[in-house]
């Protein structure tokens, strides 16, 4: 998964007015308790990302 993709479906699922102040603020418990903007910021793979923002917003199996 590149970025691209990960903000397309975040936008997706929160709306793009929402999305990046959510990715900016909420903290994550399986990223290592960052937000994902901290996460991609470090380095983490966007796919790793995206897992633990789905478990976050309980997204069905289907947006994994």
């Amino acid at each position: 998964m590149r970025h691209t993709e990960f903000w397309a479906r975040l936008d997706q699922h929160l709306g793009p007015a929402y999305s990046r102040t959510w990715a900016e603020q909420q903290v994550i418990g399986d990223l290592g308790h960052r937000t994902a903007v901290e996460a991609l910021r470090a380095g983490v793979p966007p796919k790793e990302v995206w897992t633990a923002v789905w478990r976050t917003l309980e997204l069905p199996m289907s947006e994994r």
